[in-house]
């Protein structure tokens, strides 16, 4: 079983950890023209490309600018301890064991616009690359284009070496875009965590990305290969509704938040 989740814009600011185990990000070597066109912009063109304010097109410039390969300890972070949004605060990866993050080597992978997959310990240089930029590059007029089946490929072959044909898709719709179901060939799970408010439930995406994060860090630490057992999650108040739900969207709801 795999458990699928988006990356953050917010990265963590901390210097890098020193970790044993830490490793290479699968299509390192793919995301190599990806870079070299983020280097040829201009802190402007990078603000208009992404939305972003003046201060935060610089930085990404100098981030590109400053990236290089090999990674290393000295130069890369671990992706699951680098990305820092609420997906990030409900996974609570830095308080995980050694035997957490072991299992979450192998069952968790992180989507990314830059790096196409990434596991937990895959080492990374800091980015902003959003998988639904419009950037072009050569003959591929986005992002989805440009990884095309690579990042469904991957996946695959993670799925095989976990011994089941299970995911659980944790990752925002602009990610998950990104993967050929199809192609996949897996069963697709996607939770979907709602609130009451006046008028009935309703997703609140603050606490919707927190819960994502929160039932990943759920399967690592209970070690959860058999997805009916997430059919039991009541993180924070919700509860699944299987009234609700249906064979590929799982619906849990919370009355109020404790």
């Amino acid at each position: 079983m795999l458990a699928l989740l988006s990356p953050a814009k917010d990265l963590s600011k901390e210097a890098p950890l020193t970790l044993e185990g830490a490793t290479q990000p699968v299509l390192l070597d793919d995301c190599a023209p990806l870079v070299a066109k983020m280097k040829s912009f201009s802190a402007k063109k990078l603000s208009k490309l992404m939305d972003l304010s003046p201060a935060l097109g610089e930085l990404n410039r100098q981030r590109y600018e400053q990236w290089t390969t090999p990674f290393t300890k000295s130069n890369a972070r671990p992706a699951v301890f680098t990305f820092n949004g609420e997906v990030y605060r409900g996974l609570q990866a830095r308080t995980f064991s050694s035997g957490d993050l072991q299992f979450a080597q192998h069952h968790l992978r992180i989507l990314s616009g830059l790096y196409g997959v990434l596991r937990p310990l895959d080492l990374m240089q800091d980015y902003r690359l959003m998988m639904g930029t419009g950037l072009s590059v050569g003959r591929k007029k986005n992002l989805y284009a440009f990884w095309g089946d690579r990042i469904t490929d991957v996946l695959k072959a993670d799925l095989a070496r976990s011994g089941s044909n299970t995911v659980i898709n944790l990752a925002s719709t602009e990610y998950f875009k990104a993967v050929n179901t199809e192609r996949l060939g897996a069963r697709i799970i996607t939770p979907v965590f709602k609130d009451r408010r006046p008028g009935g439930y309703k997703m609140v995406m603050v606490f919707a990305k927190q819960q994502r994060g929160a039932m990943a860090r759920h399967i690592i630490q209970q070690r959860i290969l058999d997805p009916e057992k997430l059919k039991a999650y009541a993180g924070d108040g919700y509860r699944f509704a299987p009234e609700e739900s249906t064979e590929g969207e799982w619906v849990y709801l919370r009355e109020k938040k404790p």
